[in-house]
């Protein structure tokens, strides 16, 4: 290697640097920071306690996903305000633009979501007597009347269903004003008052067979409205929402032991039924699922119906009431769908 080729180091004294004799070395264990800025505006400490309180917000309360997106929304607004007319700062402006649509966009979605629903006249005292009590959304029962349901109205006088004639293939329905006769030839089963079904007997019995008819005759006794569904899109719907379709069995075995208990009391009206309903009871304490299962441990269906009404008639009636009603209704057929 040739050493005369290469350089020599310049070195250059420290006091021909320019500027360094007023250089000020800083120690590795102090900050730098020796001269803090002034505080910030005070739009600028609101919008952080909007934050603050916004996340501390906690979430067993009901509406706490809006009260964060709307404080979260106020935060963003007080920032762009901030940096626009105090520090004149644009990406900061910018960033929480985004974020405020953001924000603002998802507290209109809850808020819409949160809005009252309104239910039809007709239809409200049906909702809190018979689906309100068991948590049914109001969004929830609004699509079950809107889309495939209509009311329709009997004189009095007028037939529902005539027995070896009517198909009950057809419709389900709740009857809403007004009250029905249930008649097995000629001689009278028992009444149907507001907020029950008209043919639960028959809609449960038939699940899994078609083309059969009415075994009773039910006649309108005074000027009636009632509920009606398509039987076949109603059975399609409750497919598709699990949870109101075991409402819906809940409901029409409840309303097949009410029209057991009225069997054996002739008189009853609509207030005792009512007073009846509001009655402590298993289907009233249990759940949905805890119901179906402890029912499900009757073996024999015909021996669960007579021990119900062994306690609420005589033994000589019951043979009389029972009879009409297996004959009427099929009971036999019932055996899974009641109780299991």
């Amino acid at each position: 290697m040739n050493t005369t080729a290469m350089s020599p180091l310049t070195v250059t004294p420290l006091g021909f640097i320019p500027g360094l004799k007023n250089a000020t070395l800083v120690p590795f264990n102090e900050t730098a920071c020796e001269n803090w800025k002034e505080i910030h505006h005070l739009v600028f400490h609101v919008a952080n306690i909007c934050f603050a309180v916004g996340l501390v917000i906690p979430t067993t309360l009901n509406l706490h996903m809006i009260f964060l997106r709307g404080l979260l929304t106020i935060g963003c607004a007080l920032f762009i305000i901030w940096a626009t007319l105090y520090r004149c700062a644009l990406d900061i402006m910018i960033w929480n633009s985004v974020f405020l649509v953001v924000n603002l966009l998802h507290f209109i979605y809850l808020v819409y979501k949160r809005r009252p629903i309104k239910i039809e006249k007709e239809l409200s005292s049906l909702y809190k007597r018979m689906f309100e009590p068991l948590h049914v959304p109001p969004e929830l029962f609004q699509r079950l009347t809107g889309q495939f349901c209509n009311i329709q109205s009997l004189k009095t006088g007028q037939a529902y269903a005539a027995e070896d004639k009517t198909s009950v293939d057809d419709r389900l329905s709740i009857l809403l004003k007004g009250k029905m006769k249930v008649s097995y030839r000629g001689h009278f089963l028992h009444n149907i008052y507001p907020c029950a079904f008209i043919d639960s007997p028959e809609f449960r019995s038939t699940q899994m067979n078609r083309g059969e008819k009415f075994q009773v005759t039910i006649i309108a006794d005074d000027n009636c409205k009632f509920l009606c569904w398509s039987r076949e899109r109603l059975t399609y719907f409750l497919e598709s929402e699990p949870f109101l379709y075991e409402i819906f069995k809940y409901l029409i075995g409840k309303d097949i032991t009410n029209k057991l208990y009225s069997l054996n009391d002739p008189t009853l009206n609509d207030k005792a039924s009512k007073k009846i309903d509001r009655q402590p009871s298993l289907c009233s304490q249990l759940s949905v699922m805890q119901m179906r299962n402890s029912m499900a441990s009757t073996s024999d269906s015909e021996d669960g119906l007579q021990m119900f009404l062994r306690g609420t008639s005589s033994a000589s009636s019951l043979r009389n009431n029972q009879q009409e009603f297996y004959n009427a209704y099929g009971v036999s057929r019932l055996q899974h769908d009641v109780f299991c």
